[in-house]
């Protein structure tokens, strides 16, 4: 296996393994080294009262891109949590696939920077995110 599908599989394994992502329905796309894509298919779960994708759900969705563009660069025994997040909303999401694409700005041995794009099926630019990570060794 190249170094590119053994990281898409490490991915998606982690992914895999967390039931709030099965829940939501999220998968990884692709990766690679400073990037991640993701993506899940909206349906009527995924709506708000308005008949309009959930902005929460956008949000999950791009948070996790760039979750997992991060992890793609950290050294091994390092882990990554967001604390901030932000997100402009720029279209209205409806049902069908959404995807985000995730990719590092910077990561350093405390912080990393990370930006996000969620576009709908058509190509359609829902919301545009960046985040803050903290940037720390694995809890033994």
């Amino acid at each position: 296996m190249d170094e590119h599908a053994a990281l898409v599989e490490g991915l998606r394994e982690r992914l895999g393994e967390a039931a709030f992502y099965r829940w939501a329905g999220i998968e990884l796309v692709d990766a690679g080294p400073g990037t991640a894509e993701v993506a899940f298919e909206a349906g009527p779960e995924h709506v708000n009262l308005q008949g309009l994708v959930h902005g929460g759900m956008i949000a999950t969705l791009a948070d996790t891109a760039m979750g997992l563009a991060v992890r793609t660069v950290l050294e091994p025994g390092r882990r990554h949590v967001t604390v901030q997040l932000g997100i402009e909303f720029l279209s209205p999401g409806r049902r069908g696939r959404i995807v985000a694409r995730g990719r590092t700005v910077k990561v350093g041995r405390q912080l990393g920077f990370a930006e996000a794009d969620v576009v709908d099926g058509r190509g359609r630019l829902l919301a545009r995110a960046r985040s803050t990570l903290s940037v720390t060794a694995e809890k033994a």
